[in-house]
Parts: C-alpha cells; structure tokens; sequence
C-alpha cells in the first residue's frame, strides 16, 4: 500500500520511544549505559530528596494581625489597650493602636522621673548626710553641744544597700555607716543631743494623690530626707500554741513602734488568715486573724511615720554600743526656724564627718529594677530641690521636681500634653500618659543622651532580673526584652527595647487598662512581645 512504509517508520520510532522512556533506572550510570545483573535482592536506588526550600521571612502585614488579633481576645475586650511598636533605627512605626490616648501608667511614670533624674543629675551625682555640730570634737573627743545629722535625700542608708543582701539581711547595716563615720571623725562624747535633721525637703512626706490603702505597704512608704531602710520595718507573725496568742516581732527592734496584737493561733491545718493594719500617720500597727500551730512565719514589710526618727533613736543606741557617750537625748530637729524664715543662715556650725551614697548611676538601677516606689519620688523630690529651688524657683520638693520633668521631657521633644504627672514613681491613679510619649522617650534616651548606657543598664531584663525575673524564661524575650513594668489594681504596662529574630531593634510601649485579672493582662503583653521577638521578616525595608 502507498502508506505502509511510512506507518512502520513510526510504528518503530514509537516502539524505541517506548523502550526508552520506560528503561530501568538501576543501571543509569553503569558502564555503557546497560543494566546489570546483580546477585541477590534488588536494592532500589534512594530517592533523590529535594533541596529544602528556606521558609517565607514573616512579612509586616502578618505581625500586625498577630497583635491586632490580641487585642481583640476576649479576656481583655472590655479594657482599654494602647500600644506602640517603632523602629529604634529609622522611627518607622511598626503597629500602634490608640496610641496617642491617656493612660493610667502605673509605675511607667518611672521612666520620665528616672530618665529626667539621670539626665539632670548626673550618673555621677551623690546623696550626701552630713554630721554637724556647734564646734568640733576637743582633743579628748568631746562635741560640746548636739550632734546633728543632716539628712540629704541618700535612700542608700538601707539594708537593700548591703553587698551581702538579700542573702544576709542586716538590718543595721545603714545606721552603722554612719556609726562608723563618727567614730572615724574621733567622737568619743556628745555633750548634748543627738538631732535629726530632715529640713532639706520641704512638703508633706505623703503624695496628695495616693489611696490610703496603699500607705501601709512598703510600696507605699512616705519620703524622708533622711530614710531609713526604705522607711520601712519587717514584720513577722509567728503561730504559738493552739488557742494561744501569736507572736509578731519587728526588725529592727525598737521601741517606737507599737503593736496591737490581737491575733490567735489556730489549730495545726487551719488556713491561715493574718490582717495586719498601719494606723495612718502614726507608729501603730493592729496585726489580727489566726495563724495554724506550726504553719510557717507570716511576713510583711510596713511603712513607718517618721522614719528619721527611727533612724537616730537606733543611731543613739548602736553609738554607744561603742562606747561613745551621749548625754541627752536622741530627736527630730525643730524646723521651725526655717519655716519662718526660710532665708535666714542657719546657726554656726562645722562639719564633723559626712558620708556619701552609691553613684546615681547604681542608684537608677536599685529604682527601677524592682520598681521601687519611695526611691523614685526621693528622686523626683531631690530634681526638685537641686535644679528647681538652685534656679530660683519656689515651691514644695515635689511640685520642683515636677516642673523640672516637664522640662526635661520639651527638651526631649515629648509632647507636652502626652505626660499629666502627679507623681513620681505612678502610685497615683491620676497619672496618665500615652504610649507615644513612653516610645519617644525610650527613643530620645537612646539615641541622643549623654548617658544612653546607663539608661540601658537601669532597666530590668526579660527573664534575668527586677519585675521581669519570672517572665519570658524559655521564649526568644527572654534575655533580650529590657525594659519597665507597671502594676496597680486593673493596670498593667511594659515598655522597652526589643530585638527582633531578624536582627532589628525595636522600642515597644504597651499600657492596658480596666481589666480586672492581673493574669489577663499579663497573657496579653507577654503575649505581644514574643510574638515580636519571633520575627524573622525586615522592618526597615518594608
């Protein structure tokens, strides 16, 4: 036929296609090309496996529906977030939601107060106490007239300043500098009293705008020019026997401060139901409930009234555990001299000895690591009292103090309107801020201070140390977030630098409010920050 010929060429084209196509594979690379036999089993070749293709860097679009869809969980749908995530590098505004609304801030008012008394003071400035007296000691070691101890604001005459604390907790180790630098001054007699003198702050000791109930903790301990153990006292309930009274002990012992003890021990196995209760303004504390026989000591630490009082009672009585003899009687100076006529010299007097706090620079650290509250408005008393009343301005310490933040924040370019301060350290429930102001701060300290290091080293750290101790450990937080916290009922907030898995820092300020649970709050932020620690994707180059 006229097509045959052709039809076998294709038929045989097909047929060699076929054969080639569908060869074994076991003998590919052998030596012509052929198969081979192969004595025993046939072992299959492995199966090439692909290269692994790298995973997709996050993008931008999906970190910020991780955090929107955080703040829409449910436990926290009722309160009131505001966040603000920024890049350290170019300012470029990672996330923000109402993030130029007030906020109650807690103690993340710190970082104003801190950040202002850093920059204002100085790393390098000093506390100083200062003991005077009419005349100094005569060859024998004789002050003819009172000793007076000058209080200069220095919160480092405390046990939390002992190298040895918190592992060994003396509670005379503040009062015993200053034992020891009258001693090494040659004092061997004081012909006269021993005097308090707290005059250098001026105002009450309490801010206006505290709640009562918050007086009687250590957090909510009163400022002194001359405190005393963050002005306040450990107190210790223990259980007795069954039906018997407990018994509550005070460290340091002394005798000014009186116990009302109405507390009864209860059978072994009971629970446990300890009150105790600081009268305000005065050194009486009501300690009542029950404790079970045998169940482990109650501890609570209590602010005290007066804690200068305090301070050169124990002074008085450590002195002459020494040897040094004191002839009248250990007292609060009379201020009224100052109070009539605050320009008038004081009287005559040389300075016998003097000692000097830690650098502020470590100062910074013991405030804002724990959070403590009595350290910051000393802080912001002192800003008041160094630059406001020095510059010519009058006033109580706090309200200088005050002044001399909102001045600090102008200068740093912080919206004058963003920070409604009535305190320092954000124990007031009408504090407010907003997390822009808290970001151009953390920004402005480290990109254009003077002291951005110290600044860096105040600030407690995820996982290591302060508030943050026992939070992030295990997540890509911790070690890295640095930062500060804030608690008060139905508040919380964190605001600090971050450093993102793809290498980019980050300054983060998150402030919720009006949710009830404390673990609620917490879910959220801690929540929020790992998932920006987590992110691998560029923010800069988006």
């Amino acid at each position: 036929m006229k097509y045959r010929p052709n039809l076998l060429l294709a038929i045989s084209l097909l047929s060699a296609l076929t054969l080639f196509t569908f060869a074994p594979l076991s003998g590919i690379g052998q030596t012509g090309g052929r198969p081979r036999a192969i004595a025993g089993p046939t072992v299959a070749s492995p199966t090439p496996t692909p290269a692994a293709t790298p995973a997709a860097a996050q993008t931008i679009d999906l970190l910020q529906t991780k955090v929107r869809q955080r703040l829409f969980a449910p436990e926290v749908r009722r309160g009131r977030v505001g966040v603000k995530i920024v890049s350290l590098n170019t300012g470029k505004v990672v996330f923000e939601s109402d993030s130029e609304k007030y906020f109650m801030p807690a103690s993340n008012m710190k970082n104003f107060t801190v950040a202002a008394a850093i920059e204002k003071l100085s790393p390098d400035f000093r506390f100083v106490t200062t003991i005077k007296a009419p005349t100094a000691p005569d060859a024998a070691g004789t002050v003819k007239g009172n000793l007076t101890v000058v209080g200069g604001g220095d919160i480092s005459i405390s046990t939390t300043f002992d190298p040895a604390f918190p592992q060994v907790i003396n509670h005379y180790w503040g009062v015993d500098r200053i034992v020891a630098a009258i001693a090494a001054a040659g004092v061997k007699r004081i012909e006269g009293d021993l005097v308090a003198d707290e005059s250098y702050f001026r105002g009450y000791s309490l801010p206006a705008t505290w709640e009562w109930d918050d007086l009687q903790s250590y957090y909510g301990a009163g400022i002194s020019a001359l405190p005393f153990n963050d002005n306040a006292v450990d107190l210790s309930v223990i259980p007795g026997s069954a039906g018997n009274q407990c018994i509550v002990r005070i460290s340091p012992v002394n005798a000014l401060i009186r116990i009302v003890n109405k507390c009864t021990t209860s059978a072994k196995g009971s629970k446990r139901s300890v009150a105790v209760f600081k009268h305000l303004d005065e050194n009486v504390i009501d300690v009542s409930g029950t404790i079970a026989a045998g169940d482990n000591e109650y501890v609570e630490s209590v602010a005290i009234t007066r804690p200068a009082e305090l301070l050169i009672t124990l002074l008085k009585q450590r002195l002459e555990s020494k040897g040094i003899v004191i002839t009248g009687n250990a007292r609060l100076g009379d201020n009224a001299l100052q109070t009539i006529c605050p320009t008038c010299p004081p009287p005559t007097s040389v300075v016998v000895s003097k000692i000097e706090s830690p650098p502020l620079s470590a100062i910074a650290a013991k405030t804002m690591k724990p959070s403590q509250n009595m350290y910051t408005e000393t802080l912001l008393w002192t800003l008041g009292e160094q630059i406001g009343r020095k510059s010519g301005q009058s006033g109580d310490s706090s309200a200088l103090g005050l002044s001399v933040v909102r001045a600090f924040l102008k200068d740093a370019g912080i919206a004058p309107d963003s920070v409604v301060q009535y305190d320092g350290s954000g124990l007031s429930r009408h504090d407010l801020i907003t997390p822009s102001a808290v970001t151009a701060l953390y920004t402005y300290m480290a990109k254009q201070s003077r002291f951005s290091q110290v600044w860096r080293d105040s600030l407690t750290i995820g996982g290591v140390d302060g508030t943050l101790r026992n939070r992030f450990k295990g997540t890509a937080a911790s070690g890295n977030i640095r930062g500060k916290t804030g608690t008060i009922d139905q508040v919380s907030a964190l605001s600090g630098y971050l450093t993102t898995a793809g290498g980019e820092q980050i300054v983060i300020s998150i402030l919720v409010n009006g949710v009830p649970e404390l673990r609620n709050r917490l879910s959220l932020i801690d929540g929020i920050v790992v998932d920006l620690a987590n992110f691998d994707g560029k923010i800069d180059q988006n």
